[in-house]
């Protein structure tokens, strides 16, 4: 099963609303309807994200590793 995330405008999100909920749960399950919110302020609700980040600022660059030695 797949997870996903969408933006729906707010002009068509009843509609859209209404069409998954005319799938089975088994097929579809809405896990959590909220108003959008960009991607930094996501970020700062999670607990310890900023500490996190400034942490990784202030790490010098001898201690990061080359894009090329990354395993994607």
């Amino acid at each position: 099963m797949k997870t996903l995330t969408l933006r729906v405008d707010d002009a068509v999100s009843d509609k859209f609303t209404w069409l998954l909920e005319h799938f089975s749960p088994d097929e579809i399950k809405i896990l959590e309807q909220d108003e959008y919110i960009d991607d930094d302020t996501y970020l700062r609700t999670i607990d310890g994200m900023i500490k996190s980040i400034v942490d990784a600022r202030n790490e010098p660059a001898s201690k990061g590793v080359m894009l090329d030695n990354l395993e994607w």
